[in-house]
């Protein structure tokens, strides 16, 4: 069955090309519900500011990379991506070592 680590791990290959780190260590990615004993994903995540040009193509990697869990866990039906601006980004819900890469201290 398909976890939230699983999904989480799988949103790692999901890069802000912008930026150049992953959406979770970013702290973009807010929740991901696993639902229905693996059938459904539900995530919500946010971009750094709702002016991000690179948002659809953002989103729609995240999706990709989580649907593509499904060649494994042939139970995964549906993946949704939500995105929500509550509460708003800022660089302190960056992972450390994001901070770190970034210069952030």
């Amino acid at each position: 069955m398909v976890t939230e680590e699983m999904v989480r791990t799988a949103l790692k290959n999901v890069y802000d090309p912008e930026i150049g780190l992953d959406i979770v260590n970013l702290g973009l990615v807010y929740n991901v519900d696993v639902q229905d004993q693996g059938k459904k994903v539900q995530i919500d995540m946010t971009l750094t500011t709702p002016a991000c040009p690179a948002g659809p193509q953002i989103i729609d990697q995240a999706r990709r990379e989580v649907g593509a869990l499904k060649d494994v866990f042939k139970e995964l039906e549906d993946v949704s991506v939500n995105l929500v601006w509550t509460p708003f980004w800022n660089p302190s819900m960056m992972s450390e070592d994001a901070r770190e890469e970034l210069g952030f201290f």
